[in-house]
């Protein structure tokens, strides 16, 4: 797949072009949204949890990346970790 950034296709909309080899001369559209997930036991079960959650309701999830991660604090010790997924998923035809 090729990823485009052409006018119209940036993140103002939040969608994206690809390209495939699907049908001839055919684009795939797909649109970046952004969750966030927690977990008490790490980062890489927030992203996963938040991908499986995601998973409920979006179709077509081809990518995931972590935008920002932190940990909340009580008492000086970390109760959770937190992670700010942006998460793209192709558009149905």
């Amino acid at each position: 797949m090729l990823l485009s950034n052409e006018p119209g296709t940036s993140q103002q909309t939040g969608c994206w072009a690809y390209s495939t080899k699907r049908k001839e001369n055919a684009m795939t559209i797909a649109r970046v949204t952004e969750i966030s997930a927690t977990s008490p036991d790490s980062f890489d079960d927030a992203a996963k949890q938040g991908i499986e959650r995601a998973s409920k309701t979006l179709r077509g999830i081809k990518s995931a990346w972590i935008k920002d991660q932190n940990v909340m604090v009580e008492d000086g010790k970390i109760t959770e970790f937190k992670v700010n997924l942006s998460v793209t998923f192709v558009l149905d035809d």
